[in-house]
């Protein structure tokens, strides 16, 4: 009876012990701030899925600008619609023409939304 009760505590202590370790792993787990390859990782996947999809209707090179008919920009909150976009890279209006079908990424920059990624539609 003794001998069973001692076998009784030392599964106890290490269930005790255990579940300690792994309370504390975990703590560290989430307090621990993510690496830099991590944040940039999410970020980019991110920005692939809140990708939309658009139809180029004008390129205007003179003011740096893209007319897009596009669905939601769901980072913006922003139905479908047709509008005109800034965009964060110019070399970008030589890339794109009238009719094209794309993917492409806009945020608020300085107050316009601007496109600050874009890619031909697949």
């Amino acid at each position: 009876m003794l001998k069973e009760l001692k076998m009784k505590k030392l599964r106890l202590a290490l269930v005790a012990s255990a579940a300690a370790m792994l309370f504390s792993g975990m703590a560290v787990a989430q307090s621990a701030p993510p690496s830099q390859a991590t944040v940039q990782g999410t970020a980019a996947a991110a920005a692939t899925s809140d990708m939309s999809d658009g139809e180029i209707r004008k390129v205007d090179k003179d003011a740096k600008k893209l007319t897009i008919k596009h669905g939601p920009l769901k980072n913006l909150d922003m139905p479908g619609m047709t509008m005109v976009f800034s965009v964060k890279d110019d070399a970008v209006l030589d890339q794109v023409q009238s009719g094209e079908k794309v993917r492409f990424f806009a945020e608020k920059v300085d107050g316009k939304i601007t496109v600050t990624k874009i890619e031909a539609a697949r």
